[in-house]
């Protein structure tokens, strides 16, 4: 394009400004080629006229549009120049506070001397695994770039930091490396990385210092490799270090600190370790108090010394060797405060010897005191054949101290760094290294040293690495798109470095007139004069011959040349050294003492010195100078960097007054210059600096083009055509393969061509729009008049009427006031008359009411007095009827009683007592005939043998006395005789006794009997008088039904609930008679199951069985005690039984009473069988005939009680058939009376019968006991046989009557123990007559209360208290029928439960008996077994580990996905219920155990399967809520099933796996969101914030060089690029998988809304990071996707699960790009808009906010301003980013299963045939 189109009216340009550097202006006349002049204005509108011409001033730089300015990329811009880079950089910096921006491959960090938070670990983890291009400029992305490209292209890879002093090269290595840490940790437990990190505070505390731009300047370069493993972890580090500026050490400028590490020893020389050191305040040592300030603001000396000693200690650096360090620094301090004395000649000094530091400087370093100070005052000279020592003058030997101290200091900071290697260093191969550079950058001052000179120089070669990588990049970029390459003449330094270096350079003759005995700085600069005199880079100044001038890439410096020789030597007296050597302290000693390496291979070393001479030949021909040790490590530094890919971070210094976010532009473009910003800028500007994607442009440009050229489809061709048409000159672009090149500027006018087809496109619509707007206005104005005018017609036709309204209106008015007068004159004549009648009514009427009072009192008088005579007489009549009554009962009753005593001692009695018994005696008599005869025909044989062997007999007897008389022992017999008959005479005594006491019982039976009838007597008599009470109230209820039609029908409706309820209870008789036959059913089942195999009961024991099986009461089994019964209320409901639980009460008590009689009775028959086992363990074992007798008398015994227990249960069901129909028929309480005391005779008569029965077992055994005995006698006399004649008759009699005298003892036991129970009983009977006489009394007493009551009350009261009455009487007796109903129910379920227990223990015993092996031998267990299974499984203790294997090691989900959810949880479940039910503790513990440990290993192994882990994450949680459904534990019985709460765990409380399950659902939840959220992170961003879910919505802006970097992964063919409906799809998924799992939907929504914090997290942090999303479209494409999320959490039900709220800030994030942000009231709706962003937030969108054309307004900074003061009251934390890691607390709701266990179908395949069901 030519300068006439160019540079027209309104174009804006800049011109040089002597303080700004450059300022903004306007032209405001086309200017035309030639033209001198150049009419100008600037932004305070004041008029320029500029001069322009060849020989004059330049045509001024353009500016760029206004929506290219705060680009990220310097690049990016149109007109890439030198104001053009200071105003973006001013703007991003002071207007959106970014700090960081890119130029092409260079990061540009300004300094803004303020404490941001942009580098917290969410900030790491945002810029990890991105494009360097996709985010905001940062230190972290070029860490993240080097990491990337190192991995990617396995090439080592370095970051160069450089800048001014105070620019911020030390902060930013740092975070460099902690990125490194973060990112690359090492992978085992070393701590490699912390080690790293670790160095920097012992670096800077040793080798940073105060300076007057700078309170942390770092005074030596570095290099620092961070090595990393194959698979990129962190190994290792190295640190080289540059140049340290040893002369701080003993001199400092003013304001200036010396290095940190003595202040922070001072400040902590209180210490108790440190006490030896002899250290005070800083402020009293020379080394420190030179700059006159020590202490430095916002930083605490003592504190940093702890972090240091913290360091060294992680770096493995010893205790004792840091004090020994520490001793060496205070050391330092100590000898700078040595005073040299000067001698009155002038050429000698001395030291005191009482010196005190130089006495702390020998002691802490371990040297001889006298040798010290000897040398510090005097040299050695040496020469050829002699050696002298000479004398030092006071400054000669003070500058040889501070050598000395210069020198220490130095050995002592390359021990540190070497020390700091070792720990860093790694034994393992290492696979890569990335190098982080920080080297000074380039200086110039007012005076410049050697130090200056060696920075610089050092920088100069830098410059020129940067320069060839520049130009190496951009010679890539054109091959790569194919495009012509043409030579781009870039700045070359290589002339300035070989006058540095080469041969005769400047470092040579340094060194060659340092060489020189007696050279000089002046004799140098000379040579310098006459050498380099005709150099373009070498200069004189004119007013100086001892100063020279060289320029640089960056400027021209002037060097002093005084003390370039002394510094360049580095001169330290080799007589101090040795005595240094000496030292006592061997880390003093290896500080000074030379190593073999001392070449310039030892790359670690900071400073290397000239090695000293050897005492013989002291020669310095062989020691190094510091320039050429310098050039050698520089170059190794140089030959390392062109070996990696390296990254430029170039800091800026914006201000010299470390102000805050202060821009000094002078001092900024002097950096810019220095650095090599602007010779990136001036390289990519001479090629092709624009680049555009074809789409991007097509997107951009589209509106340049017509319809027609619109239609093709190829877009390739579409922009060669418009480009052709546009830009006529083709040298401006270039097409390559993927990206259009242009040169600088094209895009600038591209941009100004569009913005004007949009200013015409705008003309248009405003044209148009206005006059629809005139058009609408005119239509509204005249219908506007039209309206006027018919308001105002309308407005006087309604005056006159309210006219002729007020008229007629004062009229009225006047007529009704003059009738309210005149009404009111009459109202108040009326009152006084009415007043004075009322009073004069009232006092005549008063008169007659206390006359009437006075007569009705004495009325009341006479009526009292009158019934108190009256009663009085009748007390006295009724007392002496009573006397009367009473003489006449007690006569009858003596009378009665006597004849109940005869008719008791009657045979007839008797009889009717041993009724029924008769048959039992004859069958009894049958069995004693036969076995009579039996012993009859015994007897008889017996008897043969007797005889035949009476010979015999004889014969012994003979011999007996023979032998007896010989013996003389005839007493013995007479013994045996007497005992014998004191036997028999304790036998009569007993019978007697018995006879006596089966008198007495006789006779206290009678007793009793008589006792009995006359308490019946008595209970006749007060029921009479019941039944007369309740006829007087049914006589009054008749007469009072005469009273009114009203209480006729409430009687009626009384009457019909009566009914009602009386239907009730007749419903309830008929279920309760039902239930109780189904209960003698199911008893009867229980009886036949009581069978076990191999056990068989003794005949005492089955006697006690018989008892319970005929006694007809209620058993313990059938009722239960009052917590049962509202257990069991509590399953009915609480509505079914809140009305009857008042007679739900009584029936309990009822209950319990006929229990205790049971237990009475059962407790006297279990002592009776005691003493008859008693008896039978006294007895000898039986021979095999008695066994058969005792079984077939068992057997018999059995069927007859059999048959009497029937009997009697029929007479029991008779007797409640007739309760039921008497009740039905009259619901009376008599009746109910009358019943219950028929129950009672029952009861007693069938405990009657009972006691027979047991007088008949007893007299049965005692027989049978007798035969044995006799059996038993006749084995003795058969054994007798065999035995010589040594036995005689006499001791068989005696035998056998020690055994008839027991056998009588035990009867009369039994006969007593009887009696005993029997007036027991008699007693029991007599208390429950007394209570029952006494329960009848308090009813009667009730009733006469009731009859006095309603005596006193009303007639049509007394129908409706009776009629309550009977209802409450009707309702407890329903009650109690109701109560005894679901008693037998629950009854009834306990012994179906127990039926079932003992069915299975029978089928387990009759397995375990058809068993040969101990293997289980069914098939897989199905549902179709025709059997209740009670919900377990059964396994063998070996099977173990093949059931785990198969439920949990090599399940897959899809296999049991036609099931029900969580199958595995509820097999598992069900193996424990079963080794919980036989109670085995080692099974459950093992099972259990092994279970939890093989879910860990699957999880462990498919540790990133999202269906793997929600599939165990819902069977985890399936196996925990089934332990606590079926812990027994009432809170989680709630909503279980009858069925499920009969499954409860019987023996184990598993408490403590329930915890450890929960916690280990809890890590699967972790591990779920983990890895849901590693698949939808990469997804988020593109499908949040890139992809058009609005086509056509987004603009693109012009893309810079960082765009185009190899960041971009072309190979790979870029990132993948996700949508909106994936990243929903993806969710869709996770959701169903989950949903099909049988995942609890609390839990469900926990993870949803996990995921969605994730979403919200990662698309708000890309947010903040991103300039080029932070637009307007951007805001609506935002807020249609979060409404699309929204809308999926509704279609899924999951909108309640609070996820939505997680969006918040997103969507408030995408309202604030879309409101207006120009008036106050924008920034208070901004204010309460924006609740769930942080202030920073806020802020930083605000900053980041970028139009996308040149129609929208940039967000001002007043603006910003405003937002903030209205949001500085929050109290935020200062965090910028959202926390990606925050996990929300999860909860695992308690969620019971509905599914019965026993139903659960176990599919074939999973081959679980070794499992049985239970």
């Amino acid at each position: 394009m030519s300068v006439n189109e160019l540079y027209t009216k309104y174009t804006r340009v800049w011109i040089p400004d002597p303080d700004d550097v450059w300022k903004a202006a306007e032209i405001t006349r086309d200017y035309k080629e030639g033209e001198p002049v150049l009419h100008l204005k600037l932004e305070d509108e004041t008029p320029l006229e500029y001069p322009v011409g060849a020989n004059r001033n330049p045509l001024p730089f353009l500016r760029n549009p206004d929506i290219l300015v705060g680009e990220n990329d310097l690049t990016a811009l149109s007109y890439l120049h030198e104001p053009a880079v200071l105003h973006n950089l001013r703007v991003r910096f002071l207007e959106s506070n970014h700090i960081y921006t890119y130029c092409g491959i260079v990061l540009v960090a300004i300094n803004p001397y303020e404490q941001l938070h942009i580098y917290g670990e969410e900030v790491i983890t945002a810029y990890s695994g991105q494009n360097m291009g996709d985010m905001d400029p940062h230190i972290f992305a070029v860490a993240e770039e080097a990491y990337k490209q190192m991995a990617r292209d396995e090439r080592n890879q370095s970051i160069i930091v450089s800048g001014e002093s105070g620019a911020g090269k030390t902060v930013s290595a740092k975070y460099a490396m902690r990125f490194f840490a973060t990112v690359g940790g090492s992978a085992n437990d070393t701590n490699v990385e912390e080690k790293v990190l670790a160095s920097s505070p012992i670096m800077e505390a040793i080798g940073n210092a105060k300076t007057t731009r700078n309170d942390n300047s770092s005074r030596f370069g570095k290099y620092i490799q961070i090595g990393f493993s194959r698979r990129y972890h962190i190994i290792g580090a190295n640190m080289r270090t540059y140049l340290l500026e040893k002369s701080r050490v003993v001199f400092q400028a003013e304001d200036e600190r010396n290095y940190h590490i003595f202040y922070q020893l001072c400040a902590s020389a209180s210490l108790p370790e440190f006490s030896d050191l002899g250290l005070t305040s800083a402020e009293d040592f020379t080394y420190t108090s030179l700059g006159e300030n020590i202490f430095i603001e916002g930083v605490n000396d003592a504190e940093d010394f702890i972090k240091t000693r913290e360091a060294f200690t992680l770096l493995g650096i010893k205790d004792s060797s840091q004090i020994s360090i520490f001793k060496v620094v205070a050391s330092i301090l100590h000898l700078g405060n040595v005073e040299i004395c000067s001698e009155r000649d002038g050429e000698s000094c001395h030291i005191s010897r009482d010196d005190p530091h130089l006495k702390h400087f020998c002691s802490l370093l371990g040297v001889e005191l006298k040798q010290m100070e000897h040398w510090l005052c005097h040299r050695k000279l040496a020469t050829a054949s002699e050696t002298y020592v000479k004398n030092m003058s006071s400054k000669q030997a003070t500058n040889a101290r501070d050598a000395l101290a210069k020198h220490i200091y130095a050995r002592m900071f390359d021990w540190i760094v070497e020390h700091i290697n070792v720990a860093l260093h790694t034994s393992s191969k290492q696979h890569s290294f990335i190098g982080v550079l920080d080297i000074y950058g380039f200086e110039t001052f007012e005076v410049n040293s050697f130090e200056q000179f060696c920075i610089n120089y050092a920088n100069e070669k830098l410059q020129q690495q940067f320069n060839s990588h520049v130009f190496k990049l951009e010679q890539e970029e054109y091959m790569k798109e194919q495009i012509p390459w043409t030579l781009i003449d870039f700045y070359d330094n290589q002339p300035c470095i070989d006058l540095i270096e080469a041969r005769l350079g400047i470092l040579d003759l340094l060194d060659e007139e340092c060489k020189v005995p007696k050279g000089t700085d002046q004799n140098w600069a000379q040579k310098l004069y006459k050498q380099h005199s005709s150099s373009v880079h070498f200069q004189k100044p004119r007013m100086s011959n001892t100063s020279f001038i060289i320029v640089h890439f960056a400027d021209k410096v002037e060097y002093q040349c005084e003390g370039f020789l002394e510094k360049n030597r580095d001169t330290v007296y080799e007589e101090q050294i040795n005595i240094l050597k000496a030292s006592q302290f061997q880390l003093v000693a290896d500080l000074f003492h030379e190593k073999d390496d001392v070449s310039s291979s030892k790359s670690s070393r900071v400073n290397v010195r000239a090695a000293k001479s050897i005492p013989k030949a002291p020669n310095k021909e062989h020691r190094k100078t510091v320039g050429l040790q310098f050039r050698s490590s520089l170059h190794l530094l140089m030959d390392t960097l062109n070996a990696t890919t390296p990254h430029y971070v170039r800091c800026i210094k914006p201000n010299d007054f470390k102000e805050a976010f202060s821009f000094d532009s002078r001092r900024a473009v002097q950096q810019l210059r220095a650095c090599g910003v602007l010779e990136t800028i001036r390289i990519s500007a001479a090629g092709y600096p624009s680049r555009w994607t074809y789409p991007d442009f097509f997107s951009r440009y589209r509106v340049l083009l017509k319809k027609s050229d619109m239609m093709s489809a190829d877009k390739k061709l579409v922009c060669k055509n418009l480009l052709e048409t546009l830009i006529k000159e083709p040298d401006m672009f270039q097409f390559g393969k993927t990206k259009i090149f242009f040169r600088a500027g094209q895009v600038a006018y591209l941009e100004k061509l569009r913005a004007d087809k949009f200013r015409a496109a705008c003309i248009m619509i405003q044209k148009t729009v206005r006059g629809w707007l005139q058009r609408v206005r005119y239509r509204k104005i005249r219908k506007s008049a039209i309206t006027l005018q018919r308001y105002g017609r309308g407005y006087l036709a309604r005056r006159y009427a309210d006219f002729l309204r007020l008229t007629r209106a004062a009229v009225i008015c006047q007529k009704q006031c003059r009738m309210v007068r005149d009404r009111r004159a009459y109202l108040r004549v009326r009152q006084a008359v009415v007043t004075i009648q009322a009073y004069t009514r009232g006092m005549y009427t008063r008169r007659i009411y206390w006359e009437f009072l006075l007569h009705h009192k004495a009325m009341i008088i006479q009526r009292s007095v009158r019934g108190w005579l009256q009663r009085k007489k009748f007390r006295r009549a009724r007392a002496a009827a009573i006397t009367i009554q009473c003489a006449y009962r007690r006569v009858h009753a003596k009378r009665q009683l006597q004849q109940l005593k005869i008719e008791a001692r009657s045979a007839e009695h008797l009889k009717k007592l041993n009724t029924g018994m008769e048959n039992k005696i004859v069958q009894l008599q049958r069995k004693m005939d036969d076995q009579s005869k039996e012993y009859r025909t015994q007897n008889e044989q017996l008897q043969q043998v007797n005889t035949s062997l009476g010979s015999q007999v004889s014969k012994l007897q003979k011999q007996l006395e023979q032998v007896r008389s010989q013996q003389g022992e005839g007493g013995q017999l007479t013994s045996l005789q007497e005992e014998l008959e004191r036997l028999r005479e304790e036998l009569q005594e007993v019978t007697a006794q018995k006879k006596k006491l089966e008198e007495e019982f006789s006779t206290e039976k009678l007793e009793l009997q008589q006792r009995v009838q006359d308490l019946e007597t008595e209970n006749s008599l007060l029921k009479s008088e019941k039944e007369e009470m309740n006829q007087k109230i049914l006589q009054q209820s008749k007469s009072s039904e005469a009273d009114g039609s009203s209480v006729s029908q409430r009687e009626e409706s009384l009457q019909k609930e009566l009914d009602q309820e009386r239907q009730r209870y007749q419903n309830l008789l008929k279920e309760f008679s039902r239930l109780e036959q189904r209960y003698d059913n199911l008893k009867e089942e229980v009886s036949l199951t009581k069978f076990h195999p191999g056990h068989r009961r003794n005949p005492s024991n089955q006697s006690s069985l018989e008892s319970d099986s005929n006694y007809p009461s209620v058993s313990t089994s059938e009722v239960g005690d009052t917590e049962d019964s509202i257990q069991l209320v509590e399953e009915m409901g609480v509505e079914k039984a809140a009305m009857d639980i008042s007679l739900f009460m009584k029936l309990q008590k009822r209950v319990r009473e006929l229990e205790q009689e049971r237990k009475r009775l059962q407790h006297s028959v279990d002592k009776m069988e005691e003493l008859a086992k008693r008896k039978g363990s006294e007895s000898k074992s039986p021979t095999s005939e008695q066994e058969t007798a005792d079984l077939a008398y068992n057997n018999l015994k059995r069927q007859e009680l059999e048959t009497e227990n029937k009997k009697l249960k029929n007479d029991l069901n008779e007797l409640r058939k007739t309760i039921a129909e008497r009740a039905s028929q009259n619901n009376s309480s008599n009746e109910l009376q009358d019943s219950y005391n028929l129950l009672l005779s029952q009861l007693k008569a069938a405990n009657e019968e009972l006691d027979a029965r047991k007088e008949e077992v007893l007299i049965l055994k005692s027989q049978i006991v007798s035969a044995a005995e006799l059996r038993e006698k006749n084995d003795h006399i058969q054994e007798s046989l065999n035995v010589p004649e040594l036995n005689n008759k006499e001791p068989l009699d005696k035998e056998e009557a020690l055994k008839a005298y027991h056998g009588l003892c035990e009867s009369k036991k039994l006969l007593e123990a009887q009696l005993q129970t029997q007036s027991r009983q008699h007693k029991d009977e007599l208390e429950a007559l007394h209570t029952q006489i006494e329960l009848l009394k308090d009813d009667i007493e009730k009733k006469q209360e009731i009859l006095n009551y309603t005596a006193s009350l009303s007639p049509e009261a007394q129908v409706e208290y009776s009629v309550q009455q009977e209802i409450t009487r009707l309702t407890n007796d329903n009650l109690d029928l109701k109560e005894l109903v679901e008693k037998l129910e629950k009854n009834e379920r306990k012994l179906k439960k127990q039926l079932r227990i003992y069915m299975k223990k029978v089928q387990e015993l009759e397995a375990q008996s058809s068993r040969s092996k101990p293997e289980l031998v069914r098939q897989v267990t199905v549902q179709r077994k025709e059997k209740d299974f009670e919900g377990m499984l059964e396994y063998n203790k070996e099977d173990e580990v093949l059931l785990l294997r198969t439920l949990i090691s090599d399940i897959r989900p899809n296999t049991v996905s036609a099931t029900v959810p969580c199958l595995p949880a509820y097999i598992l479940f069900m193996c424990i219920r079963h080794a919980d039910y036989i109670n085995d503790d080692q099974k459950v513990e093992s099972l259990l155990t092994s279970t939890i440990n093989a879910i860990k290993k699957v999880l462990k192994k498919n540790n990133d399967d999202f269906e793997m882990t929600s599939f165990w994450l819902a069977n985890t949680s399936r196996l925990l809520h089934c332990l606590k459904q079926y812990s027994g534990d009432e809170v989680f019985m709630t909503q279980n099933t009858a069925k499920q709460n009969e499954h409860c765990l019987k023996n184990f409380d598993l408490a403590e796996y329930r915890q450890v399950l929960s916690d280990l659902s809890i890590q699967i939840y972790q591990q779920l969101i983990k890895v849901a959220e590693g698949i939808i992170q990469p997804m988020i961003v593109s499908a949040m914030l890139e992809s058009e879910s609005i086509p056509s919505l987004a603009g693109v802006k012009p893309m810079g060089y960082r765009n185009r970097s190899s960041s971009m992964d072309t190979d790979a063919g870029g990132p993948s690029s996700y949508t909106l409906e994936a990243l929903i799809r993806q969710l869709g998924q996770f959701h169903a998988i989950m949903r099909d799992h049988g995942l609890d939907p609390e839990i469900v929504g926990q993870v949803v809304r996990q995921l969605f914090h994730c979403v919200n997290a990662v698309t708000l942090n890309n947010l903040l990071l991103r300039k080029d999303v932070c637009s307007w479209s951007t805001g609506m494409q935002l807020r249609y996707n979060t409404s699309q999320m929204e809308e999926w959490l509704r279609g899924n039900n999951l909108y309640q699960s609070k996820a939505a709220a997680t969006l918040e800030p997103i969507i408030q994030a995408a309202q604030l790009l879309q409101v207006k942000k120009k008036t106050s009231q924008d920034a208070e709706a901004i204010c309460s808009l924006c609740s769930s962003l942080s202030t920073q937030q806020i802020v930083k969108i605000l900053n980041l906010y970028t139009p996308l054309n040149e129609f929208e307004e940039r967000v001002t900074v007043s603006f910003i301003r405003n937002i903030q003061n209205r949001l500085q009251d929050r109290n935020e934390p200062p965090q910028l980013l959202v926390d990606t890691k925050q996990t929300f607390p999860v909860l695992f709701p308690y969620t019971p299963s509905a599914l019965s266990l026993e139903t659960l179908h176990i599919p074939a395949s999973l081959g679980l045939d070794f499992l049985v069901r239970v």
